[in-house]
């Protein structure tokens, strides 16, 4: 059996709270506050987790500093309230510190090579749909989270509900 600390358990929670604020930073169009919020969480609780001297050893090996310089780059472009930019740099970082994985993934799924590739067609229609709905570019009466969370999704997945859905819920002038 394996004895966990307290304060892997309070790391445990700590790393899920920045997990929470890093999708929520995200769903919100990359809000910086909690983008940065749940970057600095998640890196506190990952250190309380495995330990100080451990986090700075996985970081910090010769083959995996690309990886960690674009994390840690993307976390301190995050905090300097550059979200996006940010955002792609520590994906970029995430999936080059744990590229070794996939051998051991390969291993155990007992594939011959596993495919991380990541549809970037979407890219534009995030990026559209993220300017368009910005409140500060549409001079209309401020909108409710769920019209625009609505919207996002329905041109992202590209879901005629949703579009519709946002598209009779934008003249609605509630804040629920």
């Amino acid at each position: 059996m394996i004895s966990i600390t307290e304060w892997q358990k309070i790391g445990v929670g700590i790393t899920g709270f920045g997990i929470f604020f890093i999708l929520f930073g995200t769903l919100l169009y990359f809000d910086s506050v909690l983008l940065a919020f749940g970057n600095l969480l998640f890196l506190t609780g990952l250190s309380l987790i495995i330990g100080l001297r451990k986090t700075f050893w996985f970081f910090f090996q010769r083959h995996k500093l690309k990886g960690t310089s674009f994390l840690l780059g993307g976390v301190v472009i995050v905090l300097l309230r550059w979200p996006l930019l940010g955002m792609f740099l520590e994906t970029y970082g995430f999936f080059s510190l744990f590229k070794s994985a996939e051998s051991s993934l390969s291993l155990v799924c007992g594939s011959q090579s596993l495919n991380l590739s990541v549809d970037l067609s979407l890219v534009p229609s995030i990026l559209s749909s993220w300017a368009i709905t910005d409140s500060s570019l549409l001079p209309s009466a401020p909108r409710g989270f769920f019209p625009v969370a609505f919207g996002f999704l329905g041109n992202v997945c590209n879901i005629p509900f949703l579009g519709a859905l946002f598209r009779r819920l934008q003249g609605t002038s509630s804040m629920v």
